[in-house]
């Protein structure tokens, strides 16, 4: 056995190091959906799945470039204590988000299928969500950032053709416009979705 497939192997079952990744994508992409399974199969309270849940998505999600992503435009108009507010105040809430919606998986089987390599910086990954008696097949696609190969971070999922980044912008942006542009509404929206 060569030393890349010892490795490789050592990836898929030494997971607790969430900082160690291969540099290709889609050993990233499957070993971060490993630990998610191995979290979602614990016999741990749901207080504690979505803890750890937290700590895997810190590890391997862009969060502040989702961020930015999300904030679109709006971030032009906002002076350096807006931002840092923002920023603040968005990873709760998307640490929530991620994980209350995960935590409600018992062990989501996620099998990689392919990769398209897009540019130096970003990477999809292909995969899809096993089918069970209860739910059907669904096809997710993970838009990963390369930039730093020995670093790769997830910045989007696309499920069934349905980004989640773009969903989370529009979003954002319908607040904004319903409030004439006032960051405080969103600000507001997310410290209250981040208390419930």
């Amino acid at each position: 056995m060569n030393i890349k497939k010892i490795i490789i192997i050592l990836l898929f079952f030494n997971l607790n190091y969430g900082y160690v990744y291969s540099v290709e994508p889609e050993v990233f992409v499957q070993s971060t959906v490993n630990r998610a399974s191995q979290v979602l199969s614990k016999n741990i309270s749901k207080e504690e799945k979505i803890n750890e849940l937290k700590s895997i998505a810190k590890d391997t999600v862009d969060i502040k470039g989702i961020g930015l992503y999300s904030l679109g435009s709006a971030r032009k108009n906002l002076d350096e204590s807006q931002i840092k507010k923002y920023f603040t105040l968005f990873e709760k809430y998307f640490l929530k988000s991620f994980s209350s919606r995960l935590s409600e998986y018992t062990n989501p089987k996620i099998e990689v299928q392919s990769k398209k390599i897009l540019n130096k910086n970003y990477t999809i990954v292909n995969s899809f969500l096993v089918a069970t008696s209860e739910r059907p097949k669904v096809k997710i696609d993970w838009r990963v950032y390369t930039k730093n190969p020995n670093n790769p971070l997830i910045r989007d999922l696309i499920i069934e053709g349905l980004s989640l980044a773009r969903t989370q912008k529009e979003e954002f942006m319908s607040i904004l416009n319903s409030n004439d542009g006032d960051i405080n509404a969103l600000f507001k929206t997310l410290e209250e979705f981040s208390k419930g």
